[in-house]
C-alpha cells in the first residue's frame, strides 16, 4: 500500500533519515517541513494520506495543534514522533497515536502500516507495541 507521505520535522537529519526509509518501503514523501507555516502550506497544494509530526518544531511546540487540525479539519491520517511522548499522553483530536524517539527503521514501518490500514478501513489485528494509541 503506497501513501503520500509529509514529513513534519525540524532536525534535518531525523527528517532524512525517515524519508529514507519511508522511500525504501515504497511511500511516496511530498516533502518535509520544519514548521507549522510551511507544513499547512504543504498541505493545502497537495494531497496527503499521512503525516508523521514532531511535537517541538523550529516554531516551538507547535505540532500539537497542527497535528490535530491535519487530521480534524484536512483529513490527514497524523502520527506524532516526539522525545517528550507525555506530552499527548491524553491523545490528540483526530489523530492515532504516538511513536517515541529515537525509533528504529522497523517501528516506523510497522506504526507506518498500522496507521495506513487504519486510514484504508482494513482490518487491524493490533497495533505495534512501541505505538502509543489514543483512546
Amino acid at each position: 500500500m503506497t501513501a503520500r507521505i509529509l514529513i513534519i520535522e525540524d532536525e534535518a537529519l531525523v527528517a532524512m533519515e525517515l524519508r529514507f526509509v519511508l522511500e525504501d518501503l515504497g511511500h511516496e514523501v511530498i516533502a518535509t517541513a520544519a514548521d507549522a507555516r510551511t507544513a499547512r502550506s504543504i498541505v493545502a497544494e497537495n494531497d496527503i494520506d499521512l503525516a508523521l509530526v514532531d511535537i517541538h518544531l523550529s516554531d516551538g511546540p507547535t505540532g500539537i495543534d497542527l497535528g490535530r487540525e491535519l487530521g480534524q479539519q484536512k483529513g490527514v491520517t497524523v502520527l506524532f514522533m516526539t522525545a517528550n511522548p507525555g506530552m499527548v499522553r491524553e491523545g490528540v483530536a483526530g489523530t492515532i497515536g504516538v511513536l517515541s524517539k529515537p525509533t528504529d527503521e522497523r517501528a516506523v514501518q510497522t506504526a507506518v502500516d498500522y496507521a495506513l490500514r487504519r486510514r484504508a478501513g482494513r482490518p487491524v489485528e493490533y497495533a505495534p507495541p512501541e505505538l502509543q494509541l489514543f483512546g
